[in-house]
């Protein structure tokens, strides 16, 4: 009895010790922070209902800050870089029980075409992740799996998740999770599961 304690024991202790990544330890701290963060961007915010958020984008589309996108993400926005080159940016978010709690958002040069360095994807989410913090502030961190063949810039404010990651050659995709919502985790088998 006492070497089936011990042995538990030692496998409880093994187990607790495992070393947790970087992105694992600030989401535990900022979840345990208790911080609330609500703003998105264009007073766009999560838990905002679907009316609201229809009634946010046509102000701003009558004052022609947003248009009707061609893009399966049928918002465009058209924001300003630091670097001067020109992106559009598409999104649309998801609702569960009429409440915003996920802002997918791509960005692509409007000049892009293949071969061109100076508008390659490396460059794109240079000046997407410069753009993220000039909106959320600095503190952006790289995620990557073992042998970083998957890789992105996350930054984490309370329940606030944001991801940047390049999606294909010539687009960035952002994605802005309520974590009080769902997990990444959740948002990830959605995306795999329609596919």
């Amino acid at each position: 009895m006492i070497r089936v304690f011990m042995l538990l024991f030692a496998l409880g202790l093994v187990v607790s010790c495992q070393t947790k990544s970087e992105y694992d330890l600030v989401k535990e701290r900022e979840l345990a922070s208790g911080k609330v963060v609500e703003d998105l961007f264009l007073d766009i915010k999560f838990g905002m209902g679907r009316k609201e958020f229809f009634g946010t984008c046509w102000e701003h589309n009558k004052n022609g800050v947003l248009v009707n996108g061609d893009h399966y993400l049928q918002i465009q926005y058209i924001p300003k870089l630091a670097s001067g080159k020109s992106v559009q940016m598409n999104f649309y978010p998801d609702f569960e029980n009429d409440k915003l709690f996920f802002m997918p958002m791509e960005f692509g040069y409007t000049q892009w075409f293949p071969g061109n360095e100076e508008l390659s994807n490396e460059n794109l989410t240079i000046d997407v992740v410069d753009l993220m913090e000039s909106w959320y502030g600095e503190g952006f961190f790289e995620v990557a799996n073992k042998d970083k063949s998957i890789s992105a810039m996350v930054k984490i404010d309370g329940n606030r998740l944001i991801r940047v990651f390049k999606k294909n050659i010539n687009t960035v995709r952002v994605e802005i999770l309520d974590l009080r919502v769902k997990d990444i985790t959740e948002m990830i088998k959605k995306v795999e599961d329609a596919s």
